[in-house]
């Protein structure tokens, strides 16, 4: 029977060292003792908002406001780079770190990511510093124990433990969301400090606390902060991977219909015309299953691991195409201002949908071609098109996988589906394109 350490005082003496406290100092402006430390007046909007206030006390001068916080990071190279939280020091105009010996220093910020919450800084130390171990985060296992040690309200190096309560959580708090969920305690300051497991090795940036629960933190794995460090080092920002796709979670209705025996994978609901997946015969309708093969459980997990793969980087997509395996390789592109990679989700459908052909004078209102499917005019209250969403303004480009070009082929294709009392399309909405489901049962 496993038991439960019955010390961390050697870990912790161990790795305590590599710890840095980090205070921050932002800069406001505001007017005197009236002023807020974001610039604006106390009586906030309505009635008396800053206009108010400026006509009856625009004569106070402005002065600067200094707003201070704190959090923790961790030492990775003896030269004196840092790993912390984005949010940390996020628009600071100084930033002093603290070692374990009490020694303070000025740092400079050397790249940040906010899409993952993630920050490099370095400092100009008088001697060659201790550093953390860092481990592959993709080996932690639920149920490990693991150690936080950070700057929670100021308590410099609290040493708190626990264990690995979940992985790969998702929480809203970025596009990137994968989440190690720990009960060591993680509070207020400790962001940005480091996970430990038990050989000492860093697994996790400590970053997150829900409010309204005791025993739940989150810390970002340590395998994301090793892929971008290479462009924070030397851009400052990072450069993510694109593919040039758009794609939905497959529900049961959609693998019913695309004849899948579940919902793994990612359904691609558009590709765009140019760019990597297009170029290598990628089409609307495929299913990626596993890219460098490594499974693809759904869209979050292809947006993970697209994101990771550098630009240039030639990588093997497994797809089910009509129900057949196939293969591409990819050249992967960089990710610019592109259109989301994951499609809004909608739902659409057949009875209780009235359709016509897309006119001219529609075609220029919407900026799309004549051909590009028909237009839904109505969706009847109640109906199977309603219950998943259809609405008027949608426009239907494929049924069942037969590409519509007319009111001819869209009726074809309708009657044919309402016999089988199951219809696939696939629905334009704006700039999104998506995939949705009916069964009439």
């Amino acid at each position: 029977m496993l038991k439960a350490p019955t010390s961390f005082a050697d870990l912790a003496e161990r790795v305590k060292p590599a710890v840095v406290n980090i205070s921050t100092t932002k800069t406001y402006k505001g007017r005197g003792g009236f002023g807020s430390p974001f610039g604006r007046s106390p009586f906030g909007g309505g009635p008396f908002g800053d206009d108010f206030f400026d006509r009856f006390f625009g004569d106070i001068p402005q002065r600067d406001f200094k707003q201070r916080s704190l959090g923790s990071g961790f030492i990775i190279s003896n030269d004196g780079y840092i790993f912390t939280n984005n949010h940390v020091i996020e628009k600071a105009d100084k930033v002093l770190v603290k070692l374990s010996d009490s020694k303070e220093y000025e740092a400079k910020i050397i790249g940040t990511d906010s899409k993952t919450d993630i920050a490099l800084i370095k400092i100009k130390p008088d001697n060659s510093l201790p550093v953390v171990e860092i481990a592959d985060s993709d080996k932690v296992r639920v149920g490990e124990w693991v150690v936080a040690i950070g700057n929670p309200f100021g308590l410099e190096q609290t040493v708190t433990a626990g264990i690995v309560s979940a992985k790969g959580r998702v929480i809203g708090a970025g596009p990137y969301d994968n989440f190690i969920q720990t009960d060591a305690s993680i509070n207020p300051g400790n962001s940005g400090g480091p996970l430990f497991n038990m050989d000492g090795r860093v697994i996790g940036i400590n970053t997150a606390i829900v409010a309204q629960g005791q025993g739940i933190g989150f810390a970002i794995p340590i395998n994301m902060a090793k892929n971008i460090l290479s462009d924070l080092k030397t851009k400052g920002q990072v450069t993510r991977g694109w593919l040039g796709i758009s794609v939905q979670d497959i529900s049961d209705d959609i693998a019913k219909n695309l004849k899948q025996k579940d919902r793994t994978g990612a359904l691609i609901s558009d590709v765009f015309k140019g760019d990597p997946a297009d170029l290598a015969g990628i089409k609307v309708g495929d299913v990626v299953t596993e890219i460098n093969g490594k499974p693809v459980k759904n869209t979050h997990d292809l947006l993970i691991t697209i994101a990771s793969m550098h630009v240039g980087e030639k990588i093997t997509l497994k797809i089910m195409r009509d129900g057949k395996p196939m293969s591409f390789t990819v050249t992967v592109a960089e990710r610019k201002d592109k259109p989301e990679m994951i499609a809004d989700r909608g739902g659409k459908e057949f009875f209780g949908i009235t359709a016509q052909e897309i006119t001219p004078e529609i075609a220029r209102q919407l900026g799309i071609a004549r051909d590009a499917g028909v237009i839904i005019t109505d969706v009847a209250e109640g109906s199977a098109a309603e219950d998943v969403g259809i609405q008027p303004q949608d426009i239907i480009l494929q049924i069942n996988k037969v590409k519509i070009v007319s009111m001819k082929t869209y009726l074809q294709a309708m009657t044919k589906a309402k016999a089988e009392k199951s219809v696939l399309l696939l629905v334009k909405r704006g700039k999104a394109t998506f995939f949705v489901a009916i069964r009439l049962d």
